[in-house]
Order: structure tokens, then sequence, then C-alpha cells
């Protein structure tokens, strides 16, 4: 086989094709992303509007949330554009950049996963001992460790698979560049750099998710332990949702970066990459923070306190001005949200 020019664009082939059942999924992805766009970013304003929610809990959700809006931003839009401008191409930089990046996000989210299993963990058995073993001090270094650790992945990978000399055949048969179905280009023995990744797949994916299991495994011991048992059905209830996305994320990362080949195929390759790219960051805000009351509580104060500040611009513009009418609409729509998250609030309390 001829060596390609590595100056010349790769071809992302994408996810759809342009029939009627392939553009009504395409829709659907960005709506969900579009969805989780706005979460996130919901997210993120309450923990920072809040001054209850400055906890390193929510810290680390904040963290969480804004590397899956990176994450979405990453790669949906490029996917977006290629789809409705069928122009498919990218440039070996814009390849190694989007490796860079999406292996940052990925991987720093493996970690930061993690430490959120350990925030829970002293939260809920040692919970006296939580200000001195989950210190805001804890809480930064373990940040900084996700965020670094993972982009020190992320430049290795993008440095290494690009730079093999890659064969003719230069059509990526994915939806963005991944490091492992761009290895399948090259035009050289890959043994080395694939065993290496292997090991950085270990350290990145299966031992955090180790200790996550741990974690949750020992909160699960303290909840059997509980009297109540409405604390322990609540209990048991946060855990499931937390390991069903957990497992989501990590089984999706390890069947595509350690899974045999002999098993896989592009198209089940595509397939996976969508749940920990664009499905779970949708689940991330609902599991994590949409079902706690807390943040119900911080999200009926937002909507009161912009609702009351425009009832009052327009108060004062009917003062001033005794020819214009009051608009109840506005009011209507508040009492609406506020009786809709109180009864919300209500619910979630009940479960």
């Amino acid at each position: 086989m001829n060596i390609w020019n590595t100056t010349s664009d790769f071809i992302l082939l994408g996810l759809f094709n342009y029939t009627e059942a392939h553009l009504f999924l395409f829709v659907m992805v960005l709506t969900i992303a579009f969805s989780s766009l706005v979460g996130n970013a919901l997210m993120i304003l309450l923990i920072h509007q809040d001054v209850h929610l400055h906890t390193p809990m929510y810290f680390l959700l904040s963290q969480l949330s804004l590397m899956d809006m990176m994450l979405i931003s990453t790669i949906v839009p490029k996917m977006a554009a290629d789809y409705l401008s069928g122009k498919k191409s990218i440039s070996p930089a814009g390849c190694g950049l989007q490796i860079f990046v999406f292996l940052t996000l990925a991987g720093g989210e493996c970690f930061l996963l993690a430490a959120m299993s350990y925030d829970r963990y002293v939260a809920v058995c040692h919970p006296l001992r939580y200000p001195v073993l989950m210190s805001w001090q804890l809480c930064l270094r373990m940040t900084m460790g996700s965020w670094f650790l993972g982009a020190a992945d992320g430049l290795m990978q993008a440095a290494a698979t690009l730079s093999f000399p890659f064969c003719d055949a230069h059509e990526i048969n994915h939806f963005f560049c991944e490091a492992p179905t761009l290895v399948r280009l090259a035009c050289a023995d890959t043994f080395v750099f694939e065993y290496v990744m292997y090991i950085c797949c270990v350290l990145m994916l299966l031992v955090p998710f180790s200790l996550i299991l741990i974690s949750y495994s020992l909160i699960l011991a303290v909840v059997l332990q509980m009297r109540s048992r409405e604390a322990r059905k609540k209990a048991f209830s946060t855990c499931s949702s937390h390991l069903t996305v957990v497992g989501l994320f990590y089984g999706a990362g390890i069947f595509t970066y350690m899974g045999p080949k002999s098993y896989r195929s592009a198209n089940h390759d595509k397939i996976v990459s969508v749940f920990y790219t664009i499905f779970t960051p949708l689940l991330n805000p609902l599991i994590y923070s949409m079902r706690n009351s807390e943040v119900k509580g911080a999200l009926r104060k937002w909507l009161i306190s912009k609702i009351y500040k425009e009832l009052i611009k327009l108060n004062t513009k009917e003062t001033n001005n005794p020819n214009m009418k009051w608009d109840n609409s506005l009011l209507d729509f508040y009492l609406f949200c506020d009786i809709s998250l109180q009864l919300s609030g209500l619910l979630v309390t009940t479960r």
C-alpha cells in the first residue's frame, strides 16, 4: 500500500447517511446535544449563583458539567456541519486537536467521577469528619489533577497517533477523530503504541472505575444498616442511578479502548461512542443534580428572583406611565413556576 501524504486532509465518513430515518436520528441527536448544553449550563449557573451550593460536592458537579459542555462542543458542531454541508474533510492538525481535547475531557472526567464517589463516601460514611477528609484544598487538588492527567493523556496520544505514516485509504469511518480509529489507517507497526495505550487505559479507566465501585460498596454497606426503610430506599435509588451513568461511561470507554479488535466493527465503535460523547452528558445533570432537592430549591429561588425583578420593572414603568396597562401574563407565569417547583420538590421529598 502506498504511503499517504500526511499534509492531506482526512475524510470523516460520519454517523448518518441521507435517508429519512437517519435524518430523524440526526435531529434527535442535535436535540439531545442542545438539551445537554442547556442542562449543564443551568447547573453551572445555579451553583455559581447560590451560596448554599458553594461546597466541594457541588464544585465537583460544576466541573463535571463544564467537561460535558466542552465535550459536546468539541464533537457535535463539527459532526452537524459535515452532515449539513456535505464537506467532511478535516486537517491533520484539526484531527490532532480534536483527539487532544476529547481525551483531555474524557480522561479528566474518569478521574473526576472517582473524586465525586470519594466525596459521597465521606459524606455518607464519615459525615462528622467531612470538613477534614474533604477539605477545599483536597477538592481543588483532585480537580486540578483530573484536568492535568486528562491533558497529559490527550497530548501523548494525539502526538503519537499523528506521528505514524498513513496509507492511501485516508477515510476515517467515524464521526470524529478518535485515536483507535485513526491508528487503523497507519502504514506502520503500531504494536508498541497500542500496548502503551492499553496500559494508559488501565490507569485512566480501570483504576478510577475500581475506586468508584469500592466507594459505592462501602456506601451501600452503611445504607444497609439504616433503620429507616424510606432512607434505605432513597439511598439505593440514588446509588443505582449514579452507578448506571458511571457504567455507561466507563463501559463504553473500556469497549472502545480496551476491547479486542476481533469483536468490534466500525459501526459498533460509532454507536458506542455516542453513549459517552452525547448521551451520558445529558444524563449527568439529570442524575447527579436535578433529582437533588437542594438544586431544585436553588432553581426555584433563581426563577423567582428573575421574575420578581421583571415584575418590579413593569410596575415601575406602569407608575411612570399611567396609560400603560398592567400585563398579568408574567405574574401568572411566576405563580405557575412557583407552584410547579413546589410540587416537584414535594414529590422528590416524598420519594
